[in-house]
């Protein structure tokens, strides 16, 4: 049996390497920055606010929000590689006055109480093994009346077939995703309210669809980045496939969901 932490690591460790760039390009998430500034305004972000990013993973998130809406922000990542990457694209976009960046579990955040007007947290909360105590830690760290902006997997009451909740499947935010209904749940246990929720299904149809491309037109010019990025294109292929088809029969969803702290 995967232990939590082995499967952590495992997703910090996949999320750091260049096969998931090759594959994903340049948007780790469905709906990409323009998900992510529907999440911004919904949130309801304003200048001068400190805004925590969890899981921030190569800082794309971090940097729109501090550029295009003037907060501060402070990145939590698992992965070492990732809040490297993240950091030198910060200092590259002249930001790094305004963005920070902290190696740290989602479920112990090294981030001080009381502290943050707004958190986000886009298509990870769905990979976190224990998903009360990171809803207790965004808790803790926003200030009162603050909101969490989460975009996440969703899956239907059902479940998922077997195929679908393997640590590969895990790794591709799949395997532990819940309803909206169980966020919710998870989240008022924490004590923080859910105001608003929105179904995005169409940008994890679109992210799938978008990495089979990508994968066919690798596959035809640059092959050699594949083997030397270890991507198995047949297996990815293969999890592409299953994963629309949950979508199309309403297993798999996507859902923007905002919380609030009293």
């Amino acid at each position: 049996m995967t232990t939590p932490e082995e499967i952590k690591s495992c997703c910090a460790t996949a999320y750091g390497q260049d096969a998931v760039a090759l594959v994903l390009g340049e948007s780790y998430h469905p709906g990409g920055l323009a998900l992510t500034r529907r999440l911004a305004d919904v949130v309801g972000l304003r200048s001068g606010q400190r805004v925590a990013d969890i899981a921030s993973g190569p800082g794309a998130t971090a940097c729109t929000l501090a550029s295009e809406y003037d907060v501060r922000v402070d990145g939590v990542d698992l992965g070492r590689a990732a809040v490297e990457r993240a950091r030198a694209a910060a200092e590259k976009a002249g930001l790094a006055g305004k963005i920070r960046f902290h190696l740290g579990d989602a479920e112990r955040l090294p981030l001080p109480d009381n502290t943050f007007d707004a958190l986000v947290c886009e298509c990870a909360f769905c990979t976190f093994p224990d998903k009360g105590s990171a809803a207790a830690e965004f808790a803790r760290v926003l200030r009162s009346g603050g909101r969490v902006g989460i975009t996440d997997v969703t899956v239907a009451e059902t479940g998922l077939p077997p195929e679908l909740t393997t640590l590969a499947a895990w790794v591709a935010c799949i395997a532990d995703a819940r309803s909206v209904r169980t966020y919710t749940e998870i989240l008022a246990g924490a004590g923080l309210r859910t105001v608003r929720t929105e179904a995005h299904d169409d940008a994890l149809a679109r992210m799938i669809d978008q990495i089979e491309a990508r994968l066919g037109v690798l596959r035809m010019t640059a092959t050699d980045r594949l083997t030397e990025a270890g991507v198995d294109t047949d297996a990815v292929l293969r999890y592409t496939a299953l994963a629309k088809q949950a979508v199309a029969d309403g297993l798999l969803g996507y859902a923007l969901l905002i919380a609030e702290k009293p």
